[in-house]
């Protein structure tokens, strides 16, 4: 299978290693990038069997293609797919689809219109923990879900500091970045309908008065900073990024949370937190019902259920060592490899529901700005 890329990054081909391992068949014959010397250099040998485009259009008029990843940066991905859409070629969609409500409703419109299909990417849905959730749950293990506890406390913060990532205008925030993975899988898990959300967030720790796109290696306290990439790299750690984060141009919250509603009348909690290290990162949610509950951690790949009723825990561990995003990454690129293929599979992580982990995401955001709760939908 001939495959084409738009925007080589580190998650590209990290997708692209993925899909190789699990059907050799899959090749990158043609990539559309701006930077193709650095890919070039990347790639090495590889580089001489792949043409190179400037523009999608190039790529899409000159190749004859069995599917397209879209690995830009964030705020290119929606401008990038509807490029795409009139082709018919399945696509693989880097999360968030949308940073904003106006390339939202555009790529809701384009949707309608192309029906094209799309393989958005939240492994987290894909992941052998969550399949497993899913089934206890549709077993009736817990009764109906009335009540979930979602969290997500990241121990690489830093890269939405250092890095590009804070960029907002790139990355539309840290509810894109991060809670779109956590409100699909939540979406997914309910099987419910949001209706509405409320937000709020803050910024406690990377805040600061350092001059904008200061760099680590150019700053006085490179040698005593916790942050510091300088003193990092003495310690044998790798670092997240080389800018500094005490910096007036950090950009992003360093905690949120979030209640939303569904159609049922049953509510989510959910917080997010970047500034945690080592074992404090959790990332998973407790679900209850009137039989019992069930929590599980991505992190700790075990999940729980705690019958109300009798004195009864059952406990699962799922083993998914070496294997990249909790084991979901493998099981996303092959039904992208199946969609590609074509006959009757169809997308598992379909575009409608990347336009709705993306609207919850922008809602929340407009909730932090104007303190009250945002009906979710697209009016």
């Amino acid at each position: 299978m001939n495959i084409g890329v738009i925007g080589y990054g580190l998650r590209a081909s990290h997708v692209i290693k993925e899909l190789q391992q699990c059907d050799p068949s899959c090749e990158i014959t043609a990539i559309t990038e701006i930077n193709q010397e650095a890919v070039k250099e990347k790639l090495g040998d590889e580089a001489e069997n792949i043409s190179f485009y400037k523009t999608p259009e190039e790529m899409l008029e000159d190749q004859k293609l069995d599917g397209i990843i879209i690995g830009t940066r964030c705020d290119l991905h929606t401008e990038m797919a509807m490029k795409v859409f009139p082709s018919n070629i399945p696509i693989f969609l880097e999360k968030p689809v949308a940073i904003n409500h106006q390339q939202l409703l555009q790529l809701k419109k384009a949707n309608e219109k192309y029906k094209p299909q799309v393989v958005v990417s939240f492994p987290l849905r894909f992941t052998p923990i969550l399949k497993h959730a899913k089934a206890l749950i549709e077993e009736g293990k817990l009764g109906t879900i009335e009540h979930v506890q979602a969290t997500n406390n990241v121990t690489y913060g830093t890269v939405y500091f250092q890095n590009w990532y804070r960029n907002e205008e790139q990355t539309g925030g840290l509810f894109l970045q991060k809670a779109t993975h956590d409100f699909d899988y939540i979406n997914y898990l309910l099987d419910l309908k949001p209706t509405r959300i409320s937000a709020m967030e803050s910024k406690q720790i990377f805040t600061g008065d350092k001059p904008a796109s200061l760099k680590c290696v150019d700053c006085s306290e490179q040698d005593t900073c916790l942050e510091s990439a300088v003193l990092k790299r003495k310690k044998g750690e790798v670092p997240q990024g080389e800018y500094c984060c005490f910096a007036e141009d950090t950009g992003n919250h360093d905690s949120a949370s979030a209640l939303i509603q569904y159609e049922t009348g049953m509510h989510v909690s959910y917080s997010q937190n970047f500034f945690v290290r080592k074992k404090a990162g959790v990332r998973g949610a407790r679900l209850m019902g009137h039989k019992g509950t069930m929590e599980f951690d991505f992190y700790k790949n075990k999940l729980s259920i705690y019958q109300h009723h009798t004195d009864i825990v059952e406990t699962h561990e799922i083993d998914t060592e070496g294997k990249t995003h909790f084991g979901g990454d493998s099981a996303l690129v092959q039904n992208f490899i199946e969609v590609m293929k074509g006959g009757k599979a169809v997308s598992k992580s379909p575009l409608e529901d990347g336009l709705l982990s993306g609207l919850m995401c922008m809602k929340a955001r407009d909730s932090v700005q104007n303190g009250r709760f945002e009906k979710i939908n697209f009016e």
